[in-house]
């Protein structure tokens, strides 16, 4: 498994395929298994890059000093200039487009397009954003996410119609429930006060490139509704495209329609 040193820690990711390269960025408590399906249809003709955020997946403990989504994103640009990637797609799903914007934003000429799914890039709204850090303050007092929190958490993520009893569901459920204490209280709690702390970069999405760039979300996604993906649609001047029968994680909810857009946006930039 690949990994690369970025401020001290070791950041995991997958580099598969050949031809130009796609990073995929994902969501706050997944890890980049979660673009399985779009890593196996989009590495076929592309060079597919998923990294896991920092105490995600097999990658390391927050760097000391990350403080904000800009930190996040500049780090990402680390693995790029690792790996020798001049100009890249960069996909990002909830957080992943969050820090995805900032990336774009701050190194357009290495951005190539743009999607950005399930995501606002708007600051949280207040009350939300006060329920998150009360669910974080939990999290981080008990050292674990407990099966009342597991209640709670899970069904954030998915369409309210979902099975709970689906492979998609429990896997998940399973997963937030195995997390360790150090790696909660180290990384995945300071990582989702950065998410849902983050500053408002809606005034400077028309400094995108409109033609480079799509917006996209599920069309039952509760953190992120359809109507922030309209909002920062028309403040870009781009398309945006509803994903039906999906909740938050669109891509793995209805992954067929999600790869076919991803496929088509790829194959008009480049």
């Amino acid at each position: 498994m690949p990994f690369v040193t970025i401020d001290g820690q070791p950041l995991h990711y997958i580099d598969q395929g050949t031809g130009p390269a796609v990073l995929l960025a994902g969501s706050y408590l997944w890890d980049q298994t979660m673009w399985a399906p779009q890593i196996a249809a989009l590495s076929q003709q592309y060079r597919v890059i998923a990294l896991d955020l920092w105490g995600h997946g097999e990658s390391g403990s927050l760097p000391e000093g990350t403080q904000s989504l800009d930190d996040i994103a500049r780090q990402a640009l680390a693995l790029l200039d690792h790996l020798h990637i001049d100009r890249v797609t960069l996909v990002g799903l909830s957080v992943g487009g969050m820090w995805g914007v900032r990336l774009a934003l701050s190194v357009p000429q290495r951005i190539n397009g743009l999607v950005l799914m399930d995501t606002y890039v708007g600051i949280e709204p207040e009350p939300t954003r006060q329920y998150y850090f009360s669910l974080f303050k939990q999290i981080e007092d008990s050292g674990v996410i407990s099966p009342q929190l597991l209640d709670i958490v899970v069904p954030i993520f998915f369409r309210p119609g979902i099975d709970p009893q689906s492979a998609l569901y429990q896997d998940f459920r399973a997963k937030l429930a195995a997390l360790p204490p150090e790696r909660l209280r180290e990384s995945i709690v300071p990582m989702g006060r950065i998410t849902f702390g983050r500053d408002d970069v809606l005034p400077r999405l028309g400094e995108l490139d409109a033609e480079a760039t799509l917006v996209m979300c599920g069309d039952q996604d509760k953190p992120r509704p359809p109507s922030e993906t309209i909002e920062m649609a028309e403040l870009i001047g781009c398309p945006y495209a509803l994903v039906p029968e999906a909740g938050h994680i669109s891509n793995l909810e209805n992954p067929a329609f999600v790869t076919e857009v991803l496929l088509a946006f790829l194959a008009e930039r480049n």
